[in-house]
């Protein structure tokens, strides 16, 4: 990946050499001072801890100097709900910029106080969630835009950013849609400022090891690492005990740093109120062990965690230096739960072609009926017989509402369904709309240069925004490739825009070589099958790091059912064969190559391979 660049890179600098610590509770150690309403600027804002960097920004500078005292290296802000959907609660969003700017200097005029050549301290920028769940299946937690949120989160960096934070710090989010919206709505906040700092994105994870929403830890980091993050990891939620698995996972699967700030313990209900039950030498000797054993780079204490917990992190782990990072990663996709690989073994990641208004009239008719909870069924059916991701298209002559009508639906089946998406529309702004609408890494369906570069770039600057895996299509300016030759220098010209233009990994890639149907004896396409696996071949064999993909039901259409079921099965294994990575096929009609009858596979392959004259004929 290229470099980003960078107007204050200290922060990882640092991480580079050593493993770093941050302070402990800021909103514990505040509420643990039976502040009085007149301390918050009266009742109406009483319980805005946010607000206490304008109305006693001297506690707030107690609660900072008591963690530098004991050694730790970075501060958080007192911003974690200081935006304004937040701060409205409080008739405070107004107030969004003032209080992040203030609560930023306080943290920054203290870090400098303390920083020496030998430790320099930092300030961390801590942005929280809304509370609202913009990909929850409740309406009443979900009644907001992504557009919105990125514009809430927007005005909150912009105010931290010119207080003077050294990096910016999502924390203690549940709803990975959301953490989208941050992480692009800093995006913006740094061209408006022209100030590019580290972003440090941290999931909370309850004791099963998932997140509210049920995104587990898989694809969580699936999300997030294709986004521009310079460090994961975990905080809050529970304490390190419960932590140990996915922190596990995290060192050894990315190769960004990993951070894990829990609190002091799961907390206790006592006479109402919150207590955190795990003392300062257990929490520390479990952080401790995490950076030896699982290449931890960042630790620190959330809720509950006091002075004298950082002091004993601080003391025992100052000095100590960065562990390694794991440099291969597997290119993954992932739904709203869970990772899938989009490298299968066995080859092919399978998927699902059935919730497609242009090659069902089932899905047609669903679609136009707006009858979701059908297509639901029918996307669980796919899965229940194999699919490993889904192809979504909803397009209709009929009707001119494509974009809603693919965002409700891919907010529904988010929510119903396990496994990844392919977003299959011809228009830019759809496949943007659908990425706002549910979290997910999931696949451009597709791309081209048919038209040029116009419509391809569009896509693949979406994708890149959103860590997007796109499929492209051998189709440019001068049509189709029917050879394998062609299919190949038009994927090598889209690899080559990719990657040099786009800043995409190879990985990002999905080429479909596109093959053509055999039914109608047609003579310029009699090998056109043969070109596709050829192809294939070739785009595996030159292309490092790409995948391939087949639309592999187009070979036999025009045919009757049974046949189409044969031909597709073994097209499909002599594709793979060549290297084929992925297929959107219907799985309940492929059969597996070995379970074919030798004269059904013969006929298949004469016709595959043009053996014979007759074949099509054959067939029939």
């Amino acid at each position: 990946m290229k470099e980003r660049p960078y107007t204050n890179r200290s922060y990882l600098d640092a991480l580079e050499t050593r493993v770093l610590i941050f302070d402990g509770a800021m909103g514990t150690s505040l509420q643990a001072m039976d502040l009085e309403a007149e301390d918050y600027g009266g009742e109406g804002h009483f319980g805005c801890i946010d607000y206490l960097v304008l109305t006693r920004p001297d506690v707030v500078e107690q609660v900072h100097r008591s963690f530098l005292e004991v050694g730790s290296d970075v501060l958080e802000t007192n911003t974690f709900r200081a935006n304004r959907l937040t701060l409205n609660e409080f008739g405070l969003g107004d107030e969004v910029l003032k209080i992040n700017h203030a609560a930023a200097q306080i943290a920054r005029n203290i870090a400098d106080e303390y920083s020496t050549d030998e430790q320099p301290r930092f300030v961390a920028g801590t942005i929280g969630p809304t509370g609202m769940l913009p990909s929850a299946d409740d309406p009443d937690l979900s009644d907001i835009t992504f557009d919105e949120l990125v514009r809430i989160f927007q005005e909150q960096a912009i105010g931290l950013i010119q207080g003077g934070v050294d990096l910016l710090l999502i924390e203690t989010s549940q709803d990975l849609l959301e953490v989208k919206a941050v992480i692009e709505g800093i995006q913006r906040a740094f061209k408006e400022t022209d100030s590019w700092l580290p972003i440090q994105a941290q999931v909370s994870l309850d004791t099963t090891g998932r997140m509210l929403l049920g995104t587990d830890i898989t694809a969580a980091l699936t999300i997030l690492e294709k986004l521009p993050i310079d460090v994961i990891g975990l905080n809050c939620s529970t304490g390190p005990e419960h932590m140990r698995e996915p922190i596990r996972y995290l060192g050894e699967n990315t190769p960004l740093p990993v951070s894990c700030i829990p609190n002091a313990g799961l907390p206790l209900n006592v006479d109402s109120e919150a207590v955190y039950p795990l003392e300062p030498e257990s929490f520390a000797n479990d952080l401790i062990e995490f950076v030896e054993k699982n290449n931890i780079s960042v630790v620190g204490g959330c809720c509950g965690t006091t002075p004298e917990h950082i002091k004993l992190l601080a003391t025992a782990l100052h000095g100590t230096s960065s562990p390694q990072r794991p440099s291969l990663r597997e290119p993954k996709l992932a739904s709203a739960i869970r990772a899938t690989s989009m490298g299968q073994e066995p080859r092919p990641l399978l998927i699902g072609e059935r919730i497609n208004t242009q090659g069902s009239r089932r899905a047609k008719e669903l679609v136009l009926d707006q009858d979701f909870d059908s297509l639901v069924e029918i996307a669980r059916s796919q899965i229940d017989a194999g699919a490993h991701a889904l192809d979504v298209c909803v397009a209709l002559t009929e009707r001119s509402d494509e974009m809603a009508t693919m965002s409700t639906l891919v907010h529904i089946l988010s929510t119903s369904v396990d496994v990844p998406l392919v977003i299959d529309t011809t228009e830019p702004e759809i496949m943007e709309a659908a990425l706002k609408s549910a979290p997910g890494r999931w696949i451009l369906n597709s791309v081209n240069l048919e038209s040029g570069r116009q419509k391809l770039d569009s896509v693949f600057n979406i994708a890149s925004t959103h860590g997007s895996a796109v499929i492209a299509l051998t189709i440019d300016e001068d049509g189709m490739a029917i050879s394998a030759e062609r299919k190949l220098d038009i994927a090598k010209r889209i690899y080559d825009i990719a990657i040099e233009d786009f800043n995409l990994d190879p990985q990002d890639l999905i080429f479909d070589p596109l093959t053509f149907t055999l039914a109608t004896g047609d003579p310029e396409y009699a090998e056109s099958a043969i070109a596709t696996i050829e192809g294939i071949r070739r785009i595996k064999d030159n292309l490092p790091g790409a995948f391939t993909s087949l639309g592999v039901s187009n070979v036999s259409f025009g045919l009757n059912q049974a046949a189409r079921a044969v031909l597709n099965s073994v097209m499909l294994y002599h594709c793979v064969q060549a290297g084929l990575d992925m297929a959107i096929v219907n799985p309940t009609h492929i059969k597996p190559y070995g379970e074919i009858s030798e004269v059904e596979r013969e006929l298949a392959e004469d016709l595959i391979l043009h053996r014979r004259e007759d074949a099509l004929q054959r067939c029939i």
